[in-house]
């Protein structure tokens, strides 16, 4: 394997590593600031109890999240110096908006919440959980952001003197409309994990008639919650399909195997790609122009093929094809679920199939969530800035034999870390509310 391969799968592996941390950092906090609101408008202790519980598994979640995030940044030095080089004007003030503000806000009033029960007032309390809540997302906007920039290029210029793009426009970078599409869709996407979380771990309980007040009460709360989101993120999810139509009609093609441009495209719903042909070895149930209207909101609209790209600008198309799929799945299970929840949330005894499916849903948003972004990055290729520079420009002049080294450890390392996390949480989500002690 070359050093741009093996740079690229060490990104990814420090990405989907850190991102395992992420959504549910930024679900769960909003949960958090709900169940303390109703403790402090009502001075219902059980409401403090249910922000208690569930705030110790984000603080171990948070806590293992930011260790992965760290190192993750530093790799835009070490394994990517010349993209770092050509547009950290752009980029680089992006993620240090990032470090100084939203993340320093965050852990700061982090640590008045965890450390404030009873030693500050009640309002200022639940005031930090929600600067807490605003500020993860506030720190996943301007990574998006960044990556968005990647995405879509704009408010940049090229100054041939030093050969590097140099940040032209500020606004239009933090108005780009494909980030922010991206910013909604993350965002709906891990509210809805955060919700399957409290719904998962609320349905084994109940299954095991452990503590059933205290988690029919989260349980019910957290339907409607994650029946909405879900909804929401199909929602935002049309709307960035349509974008990516418009800015990268290649990444469209691949994610739909769509090799011949026409109008009236029909969507198939069963395919299987045959990239060395250009074609597909299976294409059957075909529903007349529903790619056409998923694109561009007209059936009758003409689609781009990947025949009209160079090969040498087309995307790997069977990895981002199966992961539009499989997200697209997963999405069904999703709905099916948050309508089950929330038909069940008033019984005294929910489905106990439907609550021993919830549990057993408790890994698929993360894995849902992965797909997601390998569409996005995968589908991008071969750019690292989409258009502006590719890929193989942007690595590190090192030898291929160290980052393989550095690979490896960082498997292992982040292995241990993941495992550990689930461990944590596992252990203290089964030993329930009795035991935490925050």
């Amino acid at each position: 394997m070359d050093v741009v391969m093996l740079s690229r799968l060490q990104f990814a592996v420090a990405v989907f590593f850190h991102f395992i941390f992420v959504p549910l950092t930024l679900g769960l906090s909003v949960i958090l600031a709900w169940m303390e609101t109703r403790y402090v408008r009502t001075g219902d202790e059980f409401w403090k109890k249910q922000a208690k519980f569930w705030g110790k598994l984000f603080l171990i979640n948070f806590t293992l999240g930011v260790v992965t995030g760290i190192t993750l940044e530093f790799q835009f030095g070490t394994n990517w110096s010349r993209y770092s080089e050509y547009v950290g004007d752009i980029f680089g003030s992006l993620l240090a908006i990032e470090a100084t503000v939203a993340f320093f806000l965050e852990s700061t009033f982090l640590a008045v919440w965890h450390f404030g029960w009873n030693r500050v007032g009640k309002k200022m309390h639940l005031a930090s959980i929600y600067i807490v809540a605003f500020a993860g997302n506030l720190s996943a906007l301007w990574i998006i952001l960044a990556n968005g920039f990647m995405q879509h290029p704009v408010g940049y210029t090229i100054n041939e003197t030093v050969g590097r793009a140099e940040l032209a426009n500020f606004w239009q970078v933090v108005t780009n409309g494909y980030a922010w599409g991206m910013y909604a869709h993350t965002v709906l996407a891990s509210w809805a994990l955060g919700g399957f979380f409290v719904l998962g771990v609320s349905a084994w309980h109940l299954l095991r008639k452990s503590q059933v007040d205290f988690f029919r009460a989260s349980f019910k709360m957290a339907a409607p919650f994650t029946l909405i989101l879900v909804l929401l993120l199909g929602l935002s999810g049309d709307q960035q399909g349509k974008t990516v139509a418009q800015v990268q009609p290649a990444k469209l093609a691949a994610l739909e195997s769509h090799w011949e441009t026409g109008g009236n495209v029909p969507f198939y719903l069963l395919a299987w790609p045959d990239e060395a042909n250009e074609g597909n070895k299976v294409q059957a149930i075909g529903i007349p122009g529903l790619l056409s209207w998923i694109a561009y909101g007209d059936t009758n609209a003409e689609v781009k093929g990947l025949k009209d790209f160079a090969k040498e600008d087309r995307p790997p198309v069977m990895p981002t094809f199966l992961s539009f799929r499989g997200m697209i799945a997963m999405a069904g299970i999703f709905v099916l679920l948050a309508v089950g929840a929330f038909l069940q949330r008033k019984k005294d005894e929910p489905c106990p199939l439907l609550l021993k499916a919830l549990v057993w849903n408790i890994p698929l948003p993360y894995v849902a969530i992965m797909l997601g972004w390998a569409v996005a990055e995968i589908g991008r290729q071969p750019w690292i800035v989409y258009g502006l520079m590719r890929t193989s420009d942007a690595v590190s002049p090192v030898p291929a034999e160290n980052v393989a080294i550095s690979l490896g450890a960082f498997i292992v390392v982040y292995s241990l870390l993941g495992l550990l996390d689930i461990y944590l949480l596992r252990k203290y989500a089964i030993k329930g509310p009795d035991a935490q002690e925050v």
